[in-house]
């Protein structure tokens, strides 16, 4: 048996997930995880949940002092969190 098509595995993933429009939600996973590194472990242990709704980003923190520091460089925030994610996926973050 011969092979006809021989494909690399990263192409191939590619494929599927265009074919099944799994490129946002890819996204979302990529903004979700970048929120560590972009902010650092304080920020993160501080962090009670997030989840995107409606293209925004809404973000409980245990923390009032991280709140309000986040809510001055909030418009800062929104274009590293999409470059991060490779997708523009949100254009609000909403802090609890």
């Amino acid at each position: 048996m011969k092979r006809k098509e021989i494909q690399k595995i990263d192409s191939l993933l590619q494929k599927f997930v265009k074919a099944n429009n799994l490129e946002r939600g890819l996204a979302e996973y990529r903004l979700m995880k970048s929120w560590k590194d972009l902010l650092g472990i304080t920020v993160a242990k501080k962090t009670k949940s997030m989840r995107i709704r409606n293209r925004k980003l809404f973000i409980t923190l245990h923390s009032s002092v991280v709140r309000n520091e986040l809510e001055m460089i909030k418009e800062t925030l929104i274009p590293r969190l999409n470059e991060a994610a490779g997708f523009d996926v949100i254009d609000d973050i909403v802090l609890k």
